[in-house]
């Protein structure tokens, strides 16, 4: 997966980590994210972007959908703005939060990831872990 798996990479430390947080893998996300945010009231989707930042390794948060306008920031059949847009109008999460880490470039079939795709990586965990905080502060729920 190389650099285009950022999103899972930063996901991963979260596994079994707090109680009621779940990390689903979305795979090639499109269309079937979707049904996986059913059932959840606040959402983090974490996704390799590119385009999006000025460096390889920047971390984006958008609270509203990422602009569909923004240059390719999705390889998918469609993508997170559209995601974030259609899942909301379902009514399947209270809260939808999109990070997204800029890769440069994806490469077919690579193994290797770039080191500053690797720091924004461990940056959007820090991101997430504040997201998460914020939420169970927000409920009273303490993890």
């Amino acid at each position: 997966m190389g650099n285009d798996g950022a999103g899972i990479r930063a996901m991963r430390p979260f596994e079994g980590r707090f109680a009621g947080v779940d990390v689903i893998d979305g795979g090639t996300g499109g269309f079937g994210l979707i049904p996986l945010m059913e059932g959840y009231e606040n959402v983090v989707i974490v996704d390799a972007m590119v385009g999006v930042g000025e460096r390889i390794g920047d971390v984006l948060t958008f609270e509203t959908p990422p602009s569909w306008d923004l240059p390719a920031y999705a390889f998918h059949d469609i993508g997170i703005g559209e995601v974030v847009a259609i899942a909301r109008e379902l009514g399947y999460a209270t809260e939808i939060v999109t990070i997204g880490i800029e890769v440069g470039e994806i490469r077919a079939f690579s193994q290797e990831i770039d080191p500053a795709v690797e720091e924004g990586v461990r940056v959007a965990g820090q991101v997430i872990l504040g997201i998460l905080q914020k939420w169970a502060g927000a409920s009273g729920d303490i993890f």
